[in-house]
């Protein structure tokens, strides 16, 4: 079978997936992009608590887009506790960092430890933007049209890469250790809260009580807006305060317009 009728053959002969944890949408929207061109693409929702993540079984003629946002230069810990609990057998993958236009850090070289962990064959990464999920003014509405295309570009190389077989390893960027996590900031309720319970059922980490949703365990949140993002009553929201001094920080870095990057 020659060349480019083999990579055609090989490529519907692909079970392609996406695994993604996206608590506002931004990290999902870019993921679709990346995939675009790839056909049917299954999904696989890591913001769901009680998932059984260990039922999950690929194989080594799978392709995987791996998604996740980075919080402060890190991937969330939960996200990547699920991602181990998957059994990958070699499934091809390539490694998503998104990120509100400040810096991914460590998140890449994080992703790739524990998707190797899952044993998963990383063939490439890619960082791309997405409107930053707490000051919505960095990089308001991206992925924006230019980096949808781009996206999907990027995920016909990737494609492409696994249908012919190429074994090049990327150089992924990041440092090992990685950079130590900091404290989040935990949204609140307010008396707008009806005691609906929407946020308690979309939390991804369980932080929300049942009893009384305007509890939130603090030692479980992530600072990840999901409840801020789905209240239908607007009613949970964080330190007016202290948001301003995080803004006053990270201005300066966050105004500066960054580009998707691939790496192969």
């Amino acid at each position: 079978m020659k060349g480019k009728l083999r990579s055609s053959w090989v490529k519907n002969m692909m079970n392609k997936y996406r695994i993604i944890f996206s608590p506002t949408g931004g990290t999902e929207k870019v993921s679709k992009s990346i995939t675009k061109n790839w056909g049917y693409v299954e999904d696989i929702d890591l913001t769901i608590v009680d998932k059984n993540y260990q039922d999950i079984s690929l194989t080594e003629n799978d392709i995987a887009v791996i998604a996740m946002p980075s919080y402060a230069g890190l991937a969330p810990q939960v996200a990547l506790d699920r991602l181990t609990k998957i059994n990958a057998h070699n499934c091809k993958c390539v490694i998503v960092a998104v990120y509100g236009n400040r810096a991914y850090e460590d998140t890449l070289v994080q992703m790739e430890d524990y998707a190797r962990m899952a044993g998963f064959d990383v063939i490439g990464a890619i960082s791309a933007i997405a409107e930053h999920s707490i000051f919505h003014q960095f990089a308001t509405g991206r992925p924006d049209e230019n980096d949808c295309h781009q996206l999907e570009e990027f995920g016909d190389q990737i494609l492409e890469k696994a249908s012919n077989k190429i074994n090049t390893k990327p150089n992924i960027p990041g440092h090992r250790p990685y950079k130590k996590i900091g404290g989040g900031t935990i949204p609140q309720a307010n008396t707008l809260c009806t005691k609906c319970g929407l946020c308690v059922v979309k939390c991804p980490t369980g932080a929300i009580s049942k009893d009384n949703p305007q509890v939130t365990d603090k030692n479980k949140c992530i600072s990840c807006m999901r409840c801020v993002a789905v209240c239908p009553k607007q009613a949970r929201s964080l330190d007016q305060e202290k948001m301003a001094v995080i803004e006053t920080a990270i201005a300066k870095v966050c105004s500066i317009k960054k580009e998707c990057e691939l790496f192969l």
